[in-house]
């Protein structure tokens, strides 16, 4: 896909891949597959750990036996947290640079349309923000629910609305909000000097008659990209430090809790609790 799209537009230019079309539509599908795979596997890590492990934690009891160690409970959740968070930052940032780099060098077979400028906008901090988001949701519900499946659940469906709501609302990079993303087309002559596109098509005299070899593309860069991106960072960073104060405000109840009945650390009960409460 990529070298007949690539033959096509050094032949006839943009309308070259208009006219392959079928050509630039599987290149196109290709080049946004790892965009997608980065946003499920953002999804995945912050899922999995965040609510499940801490919620299973709790559930077992590995969680209150820590606390009865010389773990405390805000150490414990600092832990939970800051393992994964690192393993989010490194590898969406990581990701998120190689394609860039993917995007500054072949961009220029996309088609115009609502794909590049929802790629364009998608990849940045606000990439490595979202996630971390989510984790924070999860653990929050996993302090709330204590159980593992439930868990999952609710917090697949916080982190589900935090995706749509991105993908629909301003500042987020909503598909049909983000503004129209310029492109700029040009075609060498056998001098090798630099001429705009004079709209041939495929017509070989008309490229001849302009003394045309091959013709060049790229997608101008927008003045809307880093307001956004600061913008929608900002607030993703704030809800984040949000629903972690949350998170270590349930589990300080819970500790509390705990404290406060003998034989069941952090409040959950157990076969000691029942112990106690049927004395």
């Amino acid at each position: 896909g990529a070298d007949v799209a690539q033959r096509a537009l050094d032949t006839y230019g943009y309308s070259g891949l208009i006219m392959a079309r079928g050509s630039a539509d599987e290149y196109s599908s290709w080049f946004y597959y790892p965009d997608t795979l980065l946003t499920l596997g953002s999804f995945a890590i912050a899922l999995f750990a965040g609510g499940p492990l801490i919620a299973r934690e709790l559930e077992s009891g590995t969680a209150q036996l820590a606390w009865t160690q010389s773990v405390s409970p805000a150490r414990w959740l600092a832990a939970k947290l800051a393992v994964p968070a690192a393993f989010i930052v490194l590898g969406t940032c990581l990701l998120s640079a190689v394609y860039r780099q993917l995007w500054s060098a072949h961009s220029n077979l996309l088609i115009a349309g609502i794909g590049p400028r929802s790629l364009y906008f998608s990849l940045g901090p606000a990439t490595v923000a979202a996630p971390l988001l989510g984790l924070a949701l999860g653990v929050l519900v996993g302090l709330a629910v204590r159980r593992t499946l439930p868990a999952l659940a609710f917090g697949g469906f916080a982190y589900f609305l935090v995706y749509a709501f991105r993908g629909n609302h301003w500042p987020f990079q909503g598909r049909y909000q983000q503004p129209e993303l310029h492109s700029r087309s040009w075609a060498i002559t056998s001098g090798g000097a630099k001429i705009q596109d004079p709209g041939c098509y495929d017509d070989k005299a008309c490229i001849a008659q302009h003394d045309i070899v091959r013709f060049s593309r790229e997608y101008l860069p927008s003045s809307d990209y880093w307001p956004r991106q600061l913008l929608e960072t900002g607030v993703l960073l704030a809800l984040t430090a949000l629903a972690v104060a949350l998170a270590f405000g349930v589990l300080r109840r819970r500790a509390a809790g705990g404290a406060r009945r003998p034989g069941c650390p952090g409040g959950s009960p157990g076969p000691c609790c029942g112990c106690t409460a049927r004395r």
